[in-house]
């Protein structure tokens, strides 16, 4: 399952990651007091959610539970970013995130650990 969520619709599915379910209402406030956004915004963002099969409403009291996890996206978004930035090369990805940073002892050894669990 290819999933594409928008930064708005990331917001609304990161709070729902964070916290598990809850109303829109509560969604509501949270956001507004995150992002600023009024209701209005935040249940159009929802049903965009829910259209995209990516919230479900239960009732009572218009519960929003997420039907994907996080991991799946960044899957799809990592993906993503690997074919059209980098012409699909991973390679190229890891050796520009190492350039851009100075790693610590600790890091450099973690991802030595990473890449050792792949082979």
């Amino acid at each position: 399952m290819q999933i594409k969520l928008f930064d708005s619709e990331f917001k609304v599915m990161d709070i729902l990651w964070r916290e598990g379910d809850l109303t829109a209402k509560r969604l509501t406030k949270l956001l507004g007091e995150q992002v600023g956004w009024n209701k209005n915004t935040t249940y159009s963002v929802i049903k965009k959610c829910i259209n995209k099969g990516v919230i479900e409403r239960l009732e009572p009291n218009f519960l929003c539970c997420a039907l994907i996890q996080k991991e799946q996206v960044q899957e799809h978004e990592t993906a993503e970013l690997i074919n059209k930035v980098f012409d699909g090369s991973a390679n190229l990805l890891f050796a520009s995130l190492l350039n851009r940073k100075k790693l610590s002892a600790d890091e450099i050894e973690n991802l030595k650990q990473i890449v050792n669990s792949l082979e």
